[in-house]
């Protein structure tokens, strides 16, 4: 998931959009195939499913390089413990079930398992063989990551990412998750969002701004070589590294330095995709400790999407989080509802299908609220937590809950279905194709 706080980040965004606007013309190209009046299902292969990680939901963290940046003050909220998701995981897992999705996304913490450096946690392994069986008796198929940017503190004592001993060790775990839990015939991921996870460790102090190039290179190697071991103990595994996407253009500064050197060894494509960028970003401040009141563009997952379809002509493609942030659980200042968004979000994979991209699934960002990386205000769930200020940690339903399973039992929203609001114009998500190809909605 994205943390809240992205400003050097989104500095380098902006910087590229401006130069690519300079190149936007009204020229037209080739055009898109007209927007169908009635849209089909999905289908009954299409994966539904809900994304989550470990760190920010189990809660009762171990020792950890985002453990000490919290007690290090360098975050607005203390991460507590979270939605207790290690006592509570059965119960969100039969809230996941209840929606009839086939996939439940989850991350396994190496922090967890391996408190000391050549000492493993039996106690670790025992809760996560649960949580797999859990989910697995509850009908659902694990979607399983490898690292979603925590390691434990015995890493962090040797430099980090920055330690020569970093991907040996990262493998030698990696190994063992892969060996235990196999059989259960998960999907995997490797690394979450690496671009950004490299960001978050120079943000916070983890790593050196040099050593960035180090971390990205041993990015790569482990999931060259952890890719392959998955093969040889699943052989027909599903294995992925997912993507933070932006814009089309920006993806040339963020996550595609490392998956364009692993392209080979990726069986599907994730995708992440959550805001916008809306056409006055360059003259409007955009607060990301805000996040809910960043654009939100659904129709941006259909050009995030049309990019990979086109890099990518090959592999499946599979949104791997998708969501709208409120601010502690409060309705958005422009009256747009957590249903809205989903609907519309869903409308526009069915259009991206409809126009022959190999759409295999969808995963909802998240089961509950969890920790926003610093923050508890950035609200995420379809079951909503107040964490800092609700001892009994109630899983309470939004608008959402409903919504998302009427989608996944039709198979998408209803054949007649139209956004509530129109494609933005030349959007800064896809440009020039925007602005040459917009799509378009159907009267």
């Amino acid at each position: 998931m994205q943390p809240a706080d992205r400003r050097s980040h989104l500095l380098v965004v902006l910087a590229t959009v401006a130069a690519a606007l300079l190149t936007c013309t009204a020229t037209s190209a080739s055009a898109r195939p007209t927007p169908p009046d009635q849209l089909a299902p999905l289908g009954p292969d299409f994966l539904w499913g809900i994304a989550s990680s470990g760190y920010q939901s189990e809660g009762h963290a171990p020792d950890s390089n985002w453990s000490r940046y919290i007690a290090a003050g360098k975050t607005p909220d203390p991460l507590l413990d979270s939605v207790d998701f290690l006592n509570r995981f059965r119960s969100d897992i039969a809230l996941a079930a209840q929606l009839g999705i086939k996939v439940y996304g989850t991350g396994i913490e190496w922090a967890r398992l391996q408190p000391a450096p050549g000492v493993w946690d039996e106690n670790g392994f025992r809760f996560y063989d649960e949580v797999i069986g859990a989910i697995r008796a509850a009908g659902m198929r694990p979607m399983i990551s490898l690292d979603h940017w925590v390691y434990p503190g015995w890493e962090a004592d040797r430099g980090g990412w920055a330690s020569p001993t970093f991907v040996p060790d990262w493998l030698a775990n990696a190994q063992r998750v892969v060996d235990r839990y196999a059989g259960a015939d998960p999907l995997w991921t490797t690394f979450n969002e690496p671009a950004l996870n490299a960001y978050l460790e120079v943000s916070h102090g983890g790593l050196s701004p040099t050593d960035v190039p180090m971390m990205l290179d041993g990015i790569v190697r482990a999931h060259r070589s952890i890719y392959d071991y998955i093969h040889r103990v699943h052989p027909t595994a599903m294995v992925t590294s997912n993507i933070a996407y932006l814009s089309a253009v920006v993806d040339v500064v963020n996550d595609w330095p490392v998956v364009d050197r692993i392209a080979d060894k990726l069986d599907f494509i994730g995708i992440d995709y959550y805001y916008g960028l809306a056409p006055d970003t360059l003259t409007t401040s955009t607060d990301f400790a805000e996040p809910w009141k960043n654009s939100l563009q659904p129709e941006g997952i259909y050009y995030a999407l049309q990019h990979y379809s086109r890099a990518f002509p090959d592999k499946p493609l599979y949104i791997m989080e998708n969501g709208m942030p409120t601010d502690n659980g409060l309705p958005r200042f422009d009256g747009y509802t957590r249903s809205d968004n989903l609907r519309d979000s869903i409308y526009w994979i069915q259009r991206a299908k409809a126009d022959g991209m190999n759409v295999m699934g969808y995963d909802y960002w998240s089961i509950t609220d969890n920790y926003e990386w610093g923050t508890y205000s950035a609200r995420f769930g379809l079951y909503t937590v107040d964490i800092l200020n609700d001892p009994s940690l109630t899983r309470r339903p939004t608008d959402a809950v409903a919504t998302y399973t009427d989608i996944v039992h039709a198979g998408g929203v209803p054949s007649n279905y139209r956004p509530t609001r129109p494609p933005t114009p030349c959007s800064l998500v896809d440009i020039p194709t925007s602005c040459t190809d917009p799509l378009t909605v159907p009267n």
